[in-house]
């Protein structure tokens, strides 16, 4: 995996411009069954990948939080919603509620997520390759390819699938 991780950000690179001008196709001429590619190519990439064995947006980057997540995260902390920003958050230039550091404070050395059934709603729906409606997250994806080896994965196997 470490491996990987190193050429990846390399990988989607080279890759770019090609993934560019693919999602700007996709978005003027979107097949009308997207939803079920996307959801079956996510399928069938995460029953090869393992997040435990990587942890890379964990390490990498960090979730933004909404004030549900907020209030969610605190309350399993039995911390006051201010106490848990104050500790942990701060706030980034979009105006978003943003971990302090990374890696996140919450990744434990065994890549386990310690507030994992409370975490982050963008924790829980990363890495928004089963999302609905697909063509409209395509900057997020480009995003994520570096980051992420499932998402790149995904990526390749979708312009495969739409002949690209």
């Amino acid at each position: 995996m470490d491996s990987t991780l190193q050429q990846l950000p390399k990988l989607a690179k080279d890759k770019h411009k090609e993934n560019k001008t693919f999602f700007t196709k996709l978005k003027k001429k979107t097949p009308k069954n997207l939803d079920y590619i996307m959801q079956d190519l996510h399928d069938n990439e995460f029953k090869k990948t393992d997040c435990l064995t990587c942890a890379n947006c964990c390490k990498t980057t960090g979730p933004l939080f909404t004030d549900k997540d907020v209030q969610r995260i605190s309350k399993h902390f039995k911390m006051k919603p201010q106490q848990f920003i104050e500790q942990f958050l701060r706030i980034d230039e979009d105006n978003d509620y943003v971990l302090q550091s990374v890696p996140c404070t919450f990744l434990d050395a065994d890549n386990y997520c310690s507030i994992y059934d409370v975490r982050p709603k963008a924790c829980a729906e990363f890495p928004h390759t089963d999302r609905k409606k697909f063509q409209q997250i395509s900057e997020i994806t480009l995003k994520n390819m570096p980051i992420c080896p499932a998402v790149f994965n995904i990526v390749e196997a979708m312009k495969k699938r739409i002949n690209f």
